[in-house]
């Protein structure tokens, strides 16, 4: 996902100068990485060693941004092989080893759903806890909130996106809370070229939530068909999905618009970037209405509220 403005590279300066006291001296001269508007992302070599710094982005806290929760998830993340070994981590940055990759298109993230949802079990299941909550109905509130407090406006159809979400929450079967990664963009899923293993990147959005919104998220930001969403669900839960499960699955896509379009609209307000973040919005808004305009969606409603448990994780 696009982010707010990001520290610029004059903060890069005094950040090297305080990295070599513990990476060792830098080597040539620091390279932007292309790929994404989220942070500037610099590959440097520190001490014989090539690492990425991530400068942190300006107003990342008001999208509900918790860098603790970040560091947290990544190093938890790393720690399960699913994710770069985090370096360093400062409030202005956080650093990890450079690993020699590829991004994933869409279609390789379809041809490798399982092997990635198999990744998010793993932190799904782990240990870890984050002091950030993350679920959409309080998030499309805690964007409004801001909005009005800058000033802003908000489009007719964020009343529609709440009201959505509102009644997804109501009827989801009880969950637990879980660790989650919140932003399984293709561009977040590297090849790594020594092995072809799979990482995950970016964790700025992690925080406890409903384990199955990572799968909803990962499926259509990708453009997930049904068949791709069976492979990545039988992979998930380790053996042929229940309805109650697929169900669960096509909601939370819808959730995952309503964020993806309330993102882009409080985005619009208050980044300098040079995005079109109000039509970022609007095509997240008009997939939302698609979707909630489906004949099936009072099915699926229905089946969600289903309550599965497996391995005592309610899903």
């Amino acid at each position: 996902m696009p982010d707010a403005d990001a520290a610029g590279v004059g903060g890069l300066e005094e950040i090297l100068a305080r990295l070599e006291s513990s990476l060792g001296p830098l080597a040539g001269v620091p390279a932007a990485l292309s790929g994404g508007i989220t942070n500037d992302n610099f590959r440097v070599t520190l001490g014989g060693e090539e690492y990425v710094i991530r400068l942190h982005g300006r107003n990342t806290a008001l999208l509900g941004i918790d860098r603790g929760a970040e560091r947290l998830a990544s190093n938890a993340a790393a720690g399960l092989g699913i994710a770069p070994a985090v370096s360093a981590s400062y409030e202005d940055c956080l650093v990890t080893r450079f690993v020699a990759c590829d991004p994933l298109s869409p279609h390789e993230v379809a041809e490798r759903a399982g092997e990635i949802a198999l990744a998010l079990r793993h932190f799904h299941d782990s240990s870890t806890v984050l002091a950030r909550r993350f679920w959409v109905p309080e998030l499309l509130e805690d964007y409004a909130r801001v909005a009005r407090e800058r000033g802003g406006g908000l489009p007719d159809a964020y009343s529609e996106a709440i009201a959505a979400a509102a009644r997804i929450a109501a009827a989801l079967a009880p969950w637990q809370p879980r660790p989650c990664h919140n932003d399984l963009l293709a561009g977040n899923i590297i090849r790594t070229r020594r092995d072809g293993g799979l990482l995950i990147l970016d964790w700025e959005y992690a925080g406890m939530g409903h384990p199955c919104f990572d799968l909803g998220n990962l499926s259509v930001n990708n453009d997930l068909d049904d068949r791709d969403d069976e492979r990545l669900l039988s992979a998930y839960y380790g053996g042929p999905p229940s309805d109650a499960r697929r169900a669960t699955l096509k909601l939370m896509r819808i959730l995952s618009d309503a964020r993806e379009a309330a993102w882009g609209v409080l985005q619009s307000q208050i980044s300098e970037l040079d995005f079109d973040f109000d039509g970022y919005a609007r095509t997240h808004f008009e997939r939302l209405r698609a979707n909630l305009e489906r004949p099936q969606l009072g099915e699926w409603l229905a089946a969600a509220s289903k309550r599965e448990e497996r391995d005592g994780q309610a899903a």
